[in-house]
Order: C-alpha cells, then structure tokens, then sequence
C-alpha cells in the first residue's frame, strides 16, 4: 500500500486537519478513565506543532445523535487532556463546519465530536468538501475507524488539497503489511474468542496464507467438534462444524495444520471460584465446559511460537480473566514474548491479555483497531485507507 505519510511532508505555515481517534472510556461523571488513544496521537501533533502547522484535530466520541450534541457526546474533556499532555491550551471549537475561526501557526484547536455533524457517518459529499476547505493537509491518524467510509475519514481525503496517514496510522499500515504481505516464515495466526460466525471469514482467508492457524475458546470448542470430539456443556457452534471441517481440510491440502487441543481445563461453571480440572480432551464429561486448553497442549503450542518468524494475535485460548482459566493464555503469551518472531497483536480481549501478564514491551507492534484490525486481515479494502491510496500520486 503507497501511501503518503505525514513525516514526508512539509508543514509548516500549513492548515492541517487531523483525524484523531480520541474516542477513551469515561465514567458516570465524564471524567476520562483511560487515556492510551489521546497519548497515541501525540505523535502527529506534535510533528505538526514542532513544524509550525496550525493544528485542527476532530474524532467521534460514543454514539451521538447526528444533528445533536448532548452533554454527555462533547470532547471537552478531551481537549483538557489533550492540553495537559502537550503543556499548553487546547480550545474546543463547537462550531466548525463552516469556518469562521482562527487557527495560527503553532497553536492546536480540538473540533468537536464529528459525529454530531449531519451526514458524517453517510459520507455526505457536500459535508466533506466543507471541511476539506479547512485545510491544507489532511491527516488521517485513526486506524480504529478505518474500516468505515465517514465524511472524516474517507470523503475529506478525497477533497483536501493533500491527504495523507498520521504517525499512527502509517505505523499500522506498515505494520500490517510486514504481517500479511511480505512475513518471514512460518507465519503463526492465533484467533481466539468465543464463535466462529464472528471470526469465520477472518479464519477461511487466514487458512489461504498461513502456515499454522491455532484456534481458542469457543472458536476451538467447534473445531474439535468437528474432528469428533465430546464438549460436554462447553461453548460452541455446532451448526459451523462443517465451516470448521472445510477450514481445517483448507490447511490440510496445503501442507499447514489447526493444532487442537490434547487436553483441556475443565469445570462446571464460570466463575472465579469454580473448581479447574486438568483432563485429556478424550476424558471431558457431559456435563464439563472447556474453559482453557492443558498444559501438554500449552507446551505444543509454546514450540509452534517459538519457531514461528510472524505472529498475528487476536483473541485468547481461554477465560484468562479468572486465574484458573488462565495457564494456556499466560504461557502462549510468554512464548510470544520470548519469541524472535515479528508479532502484531489487536482486539480488545487481546490487549488485555497483554496488560495482564505485561508483555506489551516484547510485542512487536499492538493495534490499536479492532474491527479494522480484523478486516485488514480479512483481505478487506479499507475505506479510509483507500483514500489515501487514491491520493498517493497528487
């Protein structure tokens, strides 16, 4: 993918718009609960403000009522924080559509939520020549809402005199490239979570390029259902095995292989305080819900990590969350940490997997996309990428 990136261009004295993803958890109150995203995109901010740009910097928060802007849909929590982080004033513009306020070179303006604006979830053609008018440069630098053709992230694009990808977003692109396009080998795909249906398309066109696809939770329940093992009570699809028998025949045919589980940890409820038992997977009861994949399985799938040249992880092996669910998940963690491997991780199960046994250091780039994440590896075309594409020789 040709792109052009925002490190390549001259800025200053320039109008620059950014796209920013500073949708962060808040509590009851609005106070901000974790601020990861605003930190991930200081990056291009700071280029812009260090280069004598004058900065604009919009992003959707929550789910707003196109045409409204309510208490609870403002960014002006945001833009506190935003100032805090880069030590100087943030004012929000509510307004901005139209213009009609000043930016000057070295300065940074934060436009409120975008979403209020009538026609930026459509792409709406007029709204997004609007705002291209704002702007010398555009700047896309939110990978997480890639995957949707909004006005600000798609149609500006189209519109702005140049339009490029942010620090964040060019990161993710090459990132993702390294991954998929051009991976040393073997490449290691671990798609975890707790269907199939969610992930099936993500698991068929993964079964095309990789060289070991390991399967976990609810996804692996399905597989060994479907190469005629007992689940008792454990989560699964039945109504998939076939999709799971034609994904693992897929890798069959071309040498590749779905290592499933040996054995299983089992219990009769989850819960924090359910009993674990460690059992082979030909020993699981009726009335047993596999809840992580043993120990021998985890060693198996600790030597696939360690021979692997890329990793792409989405989704855990089992409940993590509860300790006595957690071995498989923490040992293919400490694998991939150990691992010489490039290992590209997304998704939000993911993430926290990661927080939890505080491995985030050993990876080697963590997205910050999770439907987009998970459509690029599909082989999906990305709106908002595509944008940029479009743009790369103007």
């Amino acid at each position: 993918m040709q792109v052009k990136k925002l490190a390549d261009l001259a800025v200053a004295g320039k109008r620059v718009f950014i796209r920013a993803d500073l949708n962060v958890p808040q509590d009851e109150a609005g106070n901000i609960v974790e601020d990861t995203r605003i930190r991930a995109s200081l990056p291009s901010i700071r280029y812009c403000l260090d280069n004598g740009a004058a900065v604009m910097v919009t992003s959707h928060l929550g789910r707003p009522t196109e045409g409204e802007c309510r208490a609870e849909d403002t960014l002006a929590p945001i833009a506190v924080r935003l100032g805090e982080l880069l030590s100087k004033p943030v004012r929000l513009i509510r307004d901005w559509v139209d213009g009609g306020f000043e930016v000057k070179p070295g300065e940074v303006v934060l436009l409120e939520n975008c979403r209020c604006n009538k026609g930026e979830k459509k792409d709406n053609e007029e709204l997004a020549k609007k705002m291209a008018a704002l702007c010398d440069i555009y700047v896309n630098d939110a990978f997480g809402t890639a995957h949707r053709a909004e006005a600000t992230t798609h149609g500006i694009a189209r519109f702005a005199p140049v339009a490029c990808a942010g620090m964040l977003m060019g990161a993710e692109i090459d990132a993702l490239t390294k991954a998929t396009e051009t991976p040393a080998r073997p490449l290691v795909a671990i798609v975890g979570g707790a269907k199939v249906s969610s992930k099936l398309t993500i698991l068929k066109s993964l079964a095309d390029k990789v060289d070991q696809l390991i399967v976990g939770g609810g996804i692996a329940n399905t597989f060994l259902l479907a190469s005629g093992k007992r689940i008792g009570d454990s989560l699964a699809e039945p109504e998939l095995v076939k999709e799971a028998q034609t994904i693992m025949d897929m890798m069959k045919a071309r040498g590749a292989e779905v290592p499933l589980p040996v054995d299983v940890v089992v219990a009769d409820e989850v819960s924090a305080l359910a009993r674990a038992n460690r059992i082979p997977v030909d020993e699981v009861g009726p009335h047993d819900r596999i809840l992580d994949v043993g120990p021998k399985t985890s060693a198996q799938l600790a030597q696939i990590i360690a021979h692997a040249g890329t990793i792409v992880w989405n989704g855990p092996v089992g409940v993590f969350e509860h300790n006595q669910f957690a071995g498989g998940t923490k040992m293919m963690a400490s694998a991939i940490a150990h691992s010489d491997a490039f290992c590209i991780a997304g998704g939000g199960d993911t993430l926290a997997a990661i927080a939890k046994f505080h491995i985030a250091q050993d990876i080697g780039y963590i997205s910050t996309g999770g439907g987009a994440f998970l459509e690029f590896l599909e082989g999906k075309t990305l709106p908002a990428i595509a944008a940029l594409e479009g743009r790369f020789t103007d």
